[in-house]
């Protein structure tokens, strides 16, 4: 594994504080991590993530994505990722989450909102490339998921660690708004908003 090993290892780890955090799920989520200028390491394409091991860690060349190191195929988001780290040469890490934007349809009001496209396609990626500015480090690509880029891995979690708490003061500032049909159905909001509140950052 060269000099990558301690790259690749590296993917493992942030995969599985990933899965623990309840953002990437069995096969479900993708990353990427610059090596340098013209290497990525990238997670590799449907491997469960508590099976996966430093040596299923591919490694690409970030200029065609020609791949350099590992047997398994990359994810087929690696385009996405490639888009990101091509625009942004500061840019040391791309993640990227599995779930649906559409249940806070508002949020494009905050957030860019990438048209919806097949995944793994060129279109999709074409359509993130359109969308990217250094004003924004995190993407809601539409009935797909989040994408978000930092630094380095650390600020990369932070921006997705934000928008997860800003998706939650979402939610309950939404379910905070809206009237009780019934006594019954007013004190069922109130409990489910006080185990939301409960578990939002202060």
């Amino acid at each position: 594994m060269s000099d990558t090993l301690e790259a690749r290892e590296q993917v493992v780890d942030l995969c599985l504080h990933l899965v623990r955090r309840g953002f990437f799920a069995a096969t479900g989520g993708n990353l990427a991590l610059r090596l340098d200028a013209e290497r990525i390491a990238v997670t590799p394409s449907a491997l469960d993530y508590y099976q996966m091991g430093a040596e299923d860690v591919c490694i690409l060349r970030l200029a065609d994505l020609h791949q350099l190191e590992g047997d398994r195929a990359p994810s087929v988001e690696t385009g996405l990722h490639a888009r990101v780290l091509r625009r942004f040469p500061a840019a040391g890490c791309s993640l990227h989450t599995v779930d649906d934007p559409e249940r806070w349809p508002e949020l494009g009001r905050h957030l860019p909102l990438v048209g919806y496209a097949p995944s793994g396609t060129g279109w999709l990626a074409k359509r993130l490339d359109r969308a990217l500015s250094a004003e924004s480090p995190a993407y809601l690509l539409r009935n797909h998921g989040v994408l978000c880029y930092g630094a380095s891995a650390r600020q990369t979690l932070a921006v997705l660690e934000q928008l997860e708490a800003f998706c939650e003061h979402y939610l309950v500032g939404r379910i905070a708004s809206r009237p009780g049909v019934s006594a019954a159905d007013s004190l069922a909001r109130q409990r489910l908003l006080t185990t939301l509140t409960a578990s939002l950052p202060s």
